[in-house]
């Protein structure tokens, strides 16, 4: 566990709130969750319908099928809800779509949790994760309608639906896999996305910039 500059022994409740910092809404938690939850079902259930020695494990495979395409159809609906509920999604989503020159510093760094680069609430990576996540979702539904419904497309669209919905749903494996290896070596993050908070020393250590514009903010500077 890293050092907690910023804690002090003794504290009550209002001074250790003091120290931590709202990261993120409670709204965004629920389209975090409820995204993971829909992501989660899709890949187990395409594992079950198209890696042979799992799918000879399923005796209902129309179920699952179904499951599969009802879960695909749900998928951007958290996102659609959340940015018409939560405005914190909506700053949140445009400090994604902004990339900066910093980033590029970051991506190109071998010493990223120094505290040295300036990273505001979102690094390159997550950046780039929001991207293909958004992206990702577009592409599998419009991709999936026309495998599920075939007679209203030509043969052309369904034959490069099939392939991209395929080879997209082996990308999004990839990142889902790579995105829990990283939370696993974080739990100070894997808190925030919990409980909304997370400490101040590590917002200062892992994105000082928004860190540092927040406490500014909260102390009215």
């Amino acid at each position: 566990m890293p050092p907690r500059p910023d804690a002090a022994d003794g504290t009550d409740d209002d001074s250790a709130r003091a120290l931590t910092l709202l990261r993120f809404s409670r709204g965004e938690r629920w389209v975090h969750w409820l995204l993971a939850v829909l992501v989660g079902v899709l890949l187990v259930t395409a594992s079950l319908l198209y890696v042979a020695p799992l799918a000879q494990l399923v005796g209902r495979r129309h179920l699952v099928a179904q499951v599969h395409v009802v879960a695909g159809l749900l998928l951007p609906v958290p996102i659609v809800v959340g940015w018409l509920w939560s405005g914190a999604l909506r700053r949140d989503m445009r400090r994604l779509n902004r990339f900066s020159a910093s980033d590029w510093q970051w991506l190109r760094s071998s010493d990223r949790r120094s505290g040295r680069l300036p990273v505001g609430k979102f690094n390159a990576g997550q950046k780039l994760n929001g991207a293909f996540t958004l992206g990702f979702v577009l592409v599998m539904l419009m991709t999936g309608v026309i495998m599920n419904w075939p007679d209203s497309w030509p043969l052309s669209w369904r034959t490069g639906a099939t392939f991209v919905h395929d080879w997209v749903a082996f990308a999004v494996f990839v990142v889902v896999v790579g995105h829990l290896y990283e939370a696993g070596k974080d739990p100070t993050a894997r808190l925030g996305m919990r409980t909304g908070r997370v400490p101040l020393w590590w917002a200062r250590r892992e994105h000082g910039s928004w860190a540092d514009a927040e406490s500014e903010r909260s102390s009215g500077r």
